[in-house]
């Protein structure tokens, strides 16, 4: 299933996209995709609807794709995670996953606008393979890891270097700045995603293509990334980890390529969908609105 929310901010209603690509309205089912439908036994319930059945919804013009699920608890990053992209960094390869954090504010749809903060010098661009847990996680083996997974999405894991590797400190300061996590369009369940480890993924900016990877490449895979993560916390239904990007990033770029106001970003990865941003200066009503 492709679960997906759609909406105005504090109004958002809840969806589901067809076998042909169209979005069938879910209010009538559920009134919202939150954590405690991430459940394997509601995403069953879910998944016996007869989609065909269920009102058409238009959202093509100018209707807004919402984080696809509510209740997003931990949003929890996995840094270097690709050999080439630490490479393109100047760091070594990580011994054992780096983890860091976004706050939830940070959390947007996959096509809001993204905003720079004040002063921003190198806003930079991530495109990453979600995981979101469906199933409380604590101490889980690696083979059994994958049970935990309610599904995958898309996720733009938005920085600014400056803030972030400069400023001192851990990296979150360039990392957890309003707007800097689109997530969506959809979140697509685990049994349509068999291998999490063959996904194409690419990032555009301006129509110029800055990223490619495959997440076959990963360090550290989806399900060795759910059993270390869960050593250190409880993983629970609506959480989100962010597995790491692929090289192209504008700091690895020779002579370094940073995002300004105007620029558009547009992304995906395979099965998983699309999003497209334009970043913005600093605008607060672009960010409340």
């Amino acid at each position: 299933m492709k679960l997906m929310r759609h909406g105005a901010k504090g109004a958002e209603k809840p969806a589901i996209v067809d076998l042909h690509g169209n979005i069938r309205d879910l209010s009538g089912v559920l009134p919202d995709i939150t954590a405690d439908v991430l459940d394997p036994k509601q995403l069953a319930k879910l998944a016996a609807v007869d989609i065909e059945k269920l009102p058409l919804v238009d959202i093509s013009g100018s209707g807004r794709y919402a984080p696809p699920w509510s209740g997003i608890g931990k949003f929890i990053c996995v840094g270097l995670n690709y050999a080439d992209h630490a490479a393109e960094s100047n760091l070594p390869v990580p011994p054992e996953p780096i983890l860091f954090m976004k706050v939830n504010s940070a959390i947007i749809g996959c096509n809001d606008p993204v905003v720079l903060p004040k002063d921003a010098k190198k806003g930079d661009w991530e495109v990453e393979l979600g995981v979101v847990i469906g199933t409380k996680a604590r101490y889980v083996s690696e083979d059994d890891a994958l049970d935990y997974v309610a599904g995958y999405c898309v996720i733009n894991d938005v920085s600014e270097r400056e803030y972030q590797i400069e400023r001192g400190g851990t990296w979150d300061k360039g990392k957890c700045c309003d707007t800097f996590g689109p997530i969506g369009p959809w979140l697509v369940t685990a049994d349509e995603v068999p291998d999490p480890q063959n996904l194409d993924m690419w990032l555009d900016v301006n129509g110029k293509r800055m990223q490619t990877g495959n997440t076959r490449t990963m360090i550290f895979g989806v399900a060795e990334l759910v059993s270390y993560i869960s050593r250190f916390m409880t993983l629970y239904p609506g959480d989100v980890i962010s597995t790491g990007t692929p090289p192209g990033v504008g700091m690895g770029r020779k002579p370094p390529t940073y995002l300004k106001p105007g620029d558009s970003m547009r992304l995906g990865i395979s099965g998983l969908g699309e999003q497209t941003q334009t970043v913005h200066a600093w605008d607060p009503k672009l960010i409340d609105g």
